[in-house]
C-alpha cells in the first residue's frame, strides 16, 4: 500500500521535473525523485510532493550544472 502511495507522489512530480530538464534523460529524473522519497522515508520526514520537487530539482540542478562544456570544434 505504500509503495503505490508513494508511485502516485512521484509520477506528478517527474512529469513537472521531465518538463523543466529536458537535458536530462527520464529514467535519470525517476531514479532522482524515488530516491528523494526514499530518503525522506528513511529519515522519518513527510515526503510531500513539494519537499520531493525542492530536493529533486536541487539534484537535477547539480547535474546539469556539473556536465562538462561541449567540446569546441577546430
Amino acid at each position: 500500500m505504500l509503495a503505490l502511495a508513494t508511485r502516485f507522489l512521484r509520477e506528478p512530480v517527474s512529469l513537472r521535473l521531465a518538463e523543466e530538464f529536458l537535458t536530462v534523460p527520464v529514467d535519470t529524473i525517476d531514479r532522482c525523485v524515488a530516491d528523494v522519497c526514499a530518503c525522506a522515508q528513511h529519515l522519518g520526514v513527510s515526503a510531500t510532493p513539494e519537499i520531493v520537487e525542492r530536493i529533486a530539482r536541487e539534484h537535477l540542478l547539480a547535474i546539469v550544472n556539473s556536465a562538462p562544456p561541449p567540446r569546441s570544434s577546430r
